[in-house]
């Protein structure tokens, strides 16, 4: 199934943390996305099992990492 429109599609959840970890540092995205996995003691390990359970905080995730991959 091809999604052409889809900025997410093929891209692994972890590929999007290290990412945003990578470009912002984990007190910037703290600030970003408000979120404890992010802002106490982070680590890419926890925050992907936190964002694979939590579906509102994934889509925060998201949407941050198309809005950072458009600049």
């Amino acid at each position: 199934m091809s999604q052409p429109n889809n900025p997410l599609h093929g891209i692994k959840l972890a590929d999007m943390v290290l990412y945003l970890e990578a470009t912002y540092g984990w007190e910037t995205l703290g600030e970003k996305i408000n979120i404890r996995c992010f802002t106490h003691d982070p680590s890419v390990k926890s925050s992907l099992k936190f964002l694979r359970k939590t579906p509102w905080a994934r889509e925060k995730v998201e949407r941050l990492y198309v809005k950072s991959i458009k600049k």
